[in-house]
């Protein structure tokens, strides 16, 4: 009898599963260690070319995603698709303008966001005529198309200007030193505060309309794609 209940109790949370959200979870989970992985990445490169070898020393010059990892900002791009990774560490004294110094670096890693959204969508187009045809073929269409959709996200959510997102170094970038500095305290809170915005939907819908809006811009990139393959190789 005990056995008999344990089964059918089993049964029931598996036949109620929605499977087709967690098939869209774990088609998320490679474009969004790709996304964060170049984010952070970008981030090291860039304040490495301008001088700042902090990140090289700590091993964040990489391309192996649990170096950048950071598991409640993964779980908020699998669930949300904006999200964050483990910040890339930064000496900003070793810039030779420090401030500037931060502000390039701190936009390099959403204007890699944004560069593999353009790269994918490309792709996306380029391959699906192949690809439409099978149902394999469209399970890796999907990854292709999240992975833009998820790389736009993260770039969008890194530029909103609150500490610690990438956004809140560019604009204090333009504030007096002794603003910078004041305002640079509280970038530990700033991720709580995000987290809660995002989550309750006051900020997440604005963002939302955001990213749908710069994709539905990018598409025609996919189309482009698609009608230079079609010319090429189907007429």
């Amino acid at each position: 009898m005990g056995v008999s209940l344990i089964s059918g109790a089993v049964r029931s949370i598996w036949d109620g599963l929605d499977f087709t959200y967690i098939l869209s979870i774990l088609l998320g989970l490679i474009p969004s260690l790709l996304c964060i992985t170049l984010h952070e990445l970008s981030h090291g490169y860039v304040a490495y070319r301008l001088g700042d070898n902090t990140a090289k020393e700590r091993g964040r010059l990489t391309l192996n995603p649990l170096k950048h990892l950071d598991v409640m900002g993964l779980l908020m791009m699998l669930v949300f698709h904006v999200g964050w990774a483990k910040p890339v560490p930064v000496n900003m004294y070793k810039f030779k303008n420090p401030k500037r110094g931060m502000a390039v670096t701190a936009l390099a890693g959403p204007v890699s966001n944004f560069l593999i959204a353009i790269v994918f969508l490309f792709i996306f187009g380029a391959l699906y005529l192949p690809l439409s045809a099978s149902k394999a073929g469209m399970y890796v269409l999907s990854m292709l198309q999240l992975t833009a959709y998820m790389s736009l996200g993260l770039g969008i959510f890194n530029l909103i200007p609150l500490p610690p997102l990438d956004g809140s170094k560019v604009l204090f970038s333009v504030l007096s030193d002794d603003g910078y500095y004041k305002l640079m305290r509280y970038e530990k809170y700033g991720m709580l505060l995000m987290l809660v915005l995002v989550s309750t939907g006051v900020i997440g819908r604005p963002l939302s309309r955001a990213i749908d809006f710069v994709y539905d811009g990018l598409v025609p990139i996919a189309q482009l794609a698609l009608n230079t393959v079609y010319r090429l190789f189907y007429i």
